[in-house]
């Protein structure tokens, strides 16, 4: 980390608050050479944010992670230069909204497996998937967001420790002992679940039912909830939230073996969801680009 508020105060104008929460508040600011926007998120003291630094690059591990630019430190807290995302959070959109589209939510899904598969290629792992640290940029691409819980398994390093909220941590983060990165992968499959049905798959009144009801893993699309869904997002989903890690999808095996797209518009076939081996009318590639591009309608 850099030197404290001084510091940070020669290389940043630091303007109004546009964001607070339980740890910490959110500031815009502007880089003193250049003039360009971006947020300062100040908490108090913590560790070092090296996860944080290891996928922001350069070049950052993904264009749909919000990348921290500086970190500087004082007494009392630490402050964290980041992207700018002006346009709310997931969180925000669904609960405002109601459930998504299944072209809106794919297209999502796919920024979303995007960031996760290029931070878990630098060996790190987010710890904490949900639609609050899912935000959208002023060209409205998602931004994974939020590293304070993320953890390093590098070099086949495992992790352990309760850590995440409990709507959408892994069963085996529940449980106790070592897990891999696949954990962010289930609470991804749980945003998905989230994104169509506005509704969490595993619910409980309390953190611990909350938990019971994660170990089961009991996994049902209630007809109510998922009438207008693609079997094709089902399978997508069931993959992610599999209990056996060594069966549950990688990052890359979502994004490798079980495309996400909208419709092609030369094909009238209404997939969102589809294996890979679903290519049709030629259009496959050009719709993976056009999502990787991070376009989204609200």
């Amino acid at each position: 980390m850099s030197g404290g508020e001084e510091a940070l105060r020669r290389e940043y104008v630091v303007g109004e608050e546009i964001g607070r929460g339980r740890f910490g508040t959110v500031r815009r600011c502007y880089a003193a050479a250049t003039g360009e926007a971006l947020a300062l998120k100040s908490t108090p003291k913590a560790p070092e944010p090296k996860a944080h630094l290891l996928v922001s690059g350069p070049p950052p591990a993904s264009r749909h992670v919000v990348a921290l630019r500086a970190a500087f430190e004082d007494a009392d807290a630490v402050h964290l230069v980041l992207d700018l995302c002006a346009g709310g959070d997931l969180f925000s959109l669904v609960q405002s909204r109601g459930p998504l589209p299944e072209p809106e939510a794919a297209g999502l899904a796919a920024q979303l497996a995007d960031a996760l598969a290029g931070c878990h290629r630098r060996g790190v792992a987010h710890r904490d998937v949900k639609p609050d640290n899912l935000f959208f940029d002023a060209a409205g691409a998602l931004r994974l967001g939020d590293f304070g819980s993320a953890g390093w398994f590098g070099d086949g390093l495992p992790m352990e420790g309760l850590v995440g909220t409990p709507y959408y941590v892994a069963p085996e983060v529940v449980a106790g002992g070592e897990y891999t990165e696949k954990v962010d992968v289930w609470s991804a499959g749980v945003v998905i679940y989230v994104m169509l049905s506005g509704t969490v798959p595993f619910y409980g009144a309390t953190a611990p039912e909350i938990f019971e009801a994660v170990l089961r893993g009991n996994l049902r699309f209630p007809p109510r909830s998922f009438a207008g869904v693609s079997p094709e997002a089902k399978d997508l989903m069931r993959r992610m939230l599999c209990r056996d890690v060594s069966r549950r999808f990688s990052a890359e095996q979502v994004l490798s073996k079980y495309i996400i797209y909208p419709p092609c518009p030369l094909s009238s076939t209404p997939l969102m969801f589809a294996p890979l081996e679903l290519e049709h009318h030629g259009c496959l590639l050009m719709d993976v680009l056009y999502l990787l591009q991070g376009t989204h309608g609200s």
